[in-house]
């Protein structure tokens, strides 16, 4: 039998009520806080822009850096199906879900293609 905190209903209760208790109080106070916030504002503007900076860095890092079972997918592979993403994303008015599924059926197709 699996030994640890997760092995009883009772323990997986205490972890899930300590990750609301440490998550929710500060979902509330950037509620309460980013009310005003103007959307449209050059502090938001810049703020969207590191985002989308980090973002493209991580993936980047995935594709030309990956680990685990990732790394055993050849380049090539993995930069078609970069590709494509970008296209498909492109293609259907920058719909995200779209590119992300998009891409990841082609690397999962093209892989078990090259097998």
């Amino acid at each position: 039998m699996t030994e640890g905190l997760l092995a009883s209903p009772e323990g997986t209760l205490v972890i899930l009520i300590v990750a609301v208790l440490a998550h929710e109080p500060f979902r509330w106070l950037g509620l309460y806080l980013g009310h005003g916030i103007d959307a449209q504002s050059e502090i938001f503007a810049w703020v969207r822009a590191v985002a989308t900076a980090l973002v493209a860095g991580l993936v980047t890092r995935l594709v030309l850096f990956p680990v685990g079972a990732l790394a055993e997918v050849p380049l090539l592979i993995r930069l078609t199906a970069f590709g494509a993403g970008i296209g498909i994303y492109l293609g259907t008015n920058r719909h995200l879900g779209a590119g992300v599924f998009g891409s990841a059926t082609i690397l999962l197709a093209m892989q078990f293609l090259m097998q």
